[in-house]
């Protein structure tokens, strides 16, 4: 047969393959037979096979998947489509990188309606799943062919035919006791939960065990599925309900205590998105999005227990440059523990958040701040409150922190039983007593590090690896740098970053710069599209000399740059958020220009970018002018 391979001849090119304009309604599977091959041992820059989503009315193509390890032989990837009435292109990108020796080929891509779980292992490619191998038990391909000596079953369930083919595991090779066989899925690549079923024959002269078990990213294994009978001469059904919210693998193992234990065969695996139990109104998927809250509105379904007193206020500051203002937005509302300086000696906050389901992982992030504590250790601290209200742990506290700056904590955790998580601020005394602020929590399905490795969202820029899509029109004295921590130059430019307080931004220097000039971070060609797009930004303008941000559109093919935003003179002391609804039918740029104010205390800076199709949803609120307002730490409650 035949395959495409990378031309080696352009160095430091990329090679692009594009499929059609494909478009499915239905959930569906790409398979992807490819093969990396090197003769190095290892490569700072090894080859790299990347495939995309480039869906209509997006200006960034999606990636799915990547791979850069070698093989000596054909790999499959398995990677699920969720539903979309988009139409799309999935695209191929191969990296040679600087790896002279390293040859990728692609063998086979097929598109197939169904979940890349599913499978009747009629093809060769048995759908992605894989045997750990076992040097005496093994799952095997049966069927097919009736001479075929390891053929132990008439039929099939697929086609009912001798002709067909299945799964199968047998102890004629079991040497020790407790002999295991696995057959591990494709790991699944998007959110799904409903009803798993597949057909089994077991057949047994002494204890056979055949177990389902679901296994994270990071190991851990959940039985969701064992047999109970005894044996089934014939093909039987299986049904077991189906959760998976983050990246897993089914493992269908065999496990024999002796050498006279029989066989177990498996066929027809298949998924439909629908509870196998009737009982739906019982098991609605747990929506992380109901265990966060920007405080904006309200306190979402977080509350507090009235036996402690007013210990956390839904706060919102003044307009002033002086005042830190909260994560979200900057203008908006955060929580602010021990407010109302009362004449007890010290204080206790509890926040309590909503009932979580017991047996699943979560990850739980949430931006802190503190101000003027002597003490800062347990002055907020996460606990995990069981729901029989006997058990509480303490499973993050706070450290030294920079003072007023937003922080990001995140923590992992899972529970056997129902639980609640409890943000809790307290102090002795009076004197030791500060301010905690809090503000931004999320909940995501999933261990924080899993979600590391999720692939970025295509049109955000954090600037915590790299300057993303972004590049200068000229490097020197009037251009950006990737920083973190505070900037040099006292009472100007932020102290930390936006998106994690201890991560990088952008920002110009001004103590390099001449008043007046300019500092060009330039986007890459964007792809044009119908509709409306949103930009979103976060902006640093601190300090009395502040000049200009402004951004622009620049259209391909003209010369003139449209201005979409600008602010002029210090702003805030805290990272704002600004907002741009624009459109563009052809490919376009997005620059961001910074021009040096009058004095060295102008360091302006930006931090996460984040490209969206469709209008924005909310409106930026508009920033008041530089000036000294009479109050200048009043607090608003």
């Amino acid at each position: 047969g035949h395959y495409i391979s990378v031309d080696t001849s352009y160095e430091g090119e990329k090679a692009v393959l594009s499929s059609p304009e494909l478009y499915s309604e239905e959930w569906s599977c790409v398979r992807l037979i490819y093969q990396i091959a090197t003769t190095s041992e290892t490569s700072p820059d090894p080859a790299r096979l990347n495939l995309y989503l480039r869906q209509e009315g997006e200006s960034f193509d999606r990636l799915l998947w990547s791979a850069t390890e070698p093989s000596d032989s054909w790999l499959i990837a398995s990677l699920d489509l969720t539903n979309s009435t988009k139409k799309y292109k999935i695209v191929l990108e191969g990296e040679m990188g600087q790896d002279k020796s390293a040859s990728i080929a692609v063998f086979e891509i097929k598109i197939t309606p169904g979940y890349c779980i599913e499978c009747d292992f009629e093809e060769n490619h048995l759908c992605g799943f894989v045997n750990r191998w076992n040097p005496n038990v093994n799952w095997f391909v049966g069927g097919g062919n009736i001479r075929n000596s390891q053929s132990i079953l008439p039929k099939d369930h697929t086609l009912n035919s001798e002709l067909g083919h299945y799964m199968y595991v047998d102890s004629v090779y079991v040497k020790h006791f407790q002999e295991v066989a696995q057959l591990i899925s494709p790991k699944t690549t998007a959110p799904m939960s409903g009803c798993l079923s597949f057909y089994y024959q077991l057949k047994q002269e002494s204890s056979i065990v055949f177990t389902v078990y679901l296994r994270d990213t990071s190991g851990f294994y959940e039985e969701i599925w064992k047999t109970d009978s005894a044996l089934s001469a014939d093909w039987a059904l299986a049904e077991v309900d189906f959760n998976v919210p983050y990246p897993m693998e089914v493992i269908f193992e065999v496990a024999f205590n002796s050498a006279k234990g029989g066989y177990v065969a498996l066929d027809d695996i298949s998924f439909s998105p629908v509870y196998c139990s009737n009982q739906t109104g019982m098991r609605t998927p747990f929506n992380p999005a109901e265990a966060g809250c920007n405080f904006e509105e309200d306190l979402c379904n977080f509350y507090q227990d009235h036996k402690d007193g007013p210990g956390w206020s839904r706060v919102k500051v003044k307009r002033n440059v002086y005042r830190a203002g909260d994560h979200t937005t900057g203008f908006g509302y955060y929580l602010l523990a021990n407010t109302k300086f009362t004449s007890e000696p010290g204080y206790i906050g509890r926040l309590y958040g909503p009932t979580l389901p017991g047996n699943l992982q979560f990850c739980l992030r949430f931006y802190y701040a503190l101000y003027g504590f002597f003490k800062m250790s347990g002055t907020l601290a996460v606990y995990i409150f069981e729901e029989n209200h006997v058990v509480q742990e303490k499973i993050w506290s706070v450290l030294d922190t920079p003072k007023g700056v937003w922080t990001q904590a995140e923590i992992s955790f899972k529970k056997p039983m129902p639980c609640k998580v409890v943000f809790v601020s307290w102090c002795k005394s009076f004197w030791d007593c500060g301010l905690v602020a809090l503000d931004d929590v999320s909940l995501s399905l999933g261990s924080c590090q899993a979600a590391d490795l999720f692939l970025p969202n295509p049109g955000e820029c954090t600037f915590e690896k790299d300057e993303c899509v972004f590049t200068q029109k000229k490097r020197g004295r009037g251009s950006w740098h990737r920083r973190r921590g505070p900037t040099p130059t006292s009472y100007t430019g932020p102290k930390g970053d936006h998106t994690t307080g201890v991560g990088y931004y952008m920002y110009i220097e001004a103590s390099n710069m001449v008043y007046g000039q300019r500092a060009y971070l330039v986007s890459r060609s964007l792809r044009g599209t119908s509709g409306k797009q949103c930009l979103t930004f976060f902006y640093h303008m601190y300090g009395a000399g502040t000049g200009l941000l402004s951004v622009y559109l620049k259209k391909e093919g003209d010369d003139e740059e449209i201005p979409l935003w600008r602010r002029t003179g210090e702003q805030s002391i805290s990272w704002l958020r600004g907002l741009i609804e624009y459109e563009s039918d052809r490919n376009y740029q997005i620059i961001f220009e910074a021009i040096r104010g009058v004095s060295m205390r102008s360091d302006t800076a930006i931090d996460d970018i984040l490209f969206q199709a469709g209008p924005c949803l909310e409106v930026e609120e508009i920033q008041f002018s530089s000036g000294y307002p009479d109050s200048l730490n009043e607090i608003e409650y």
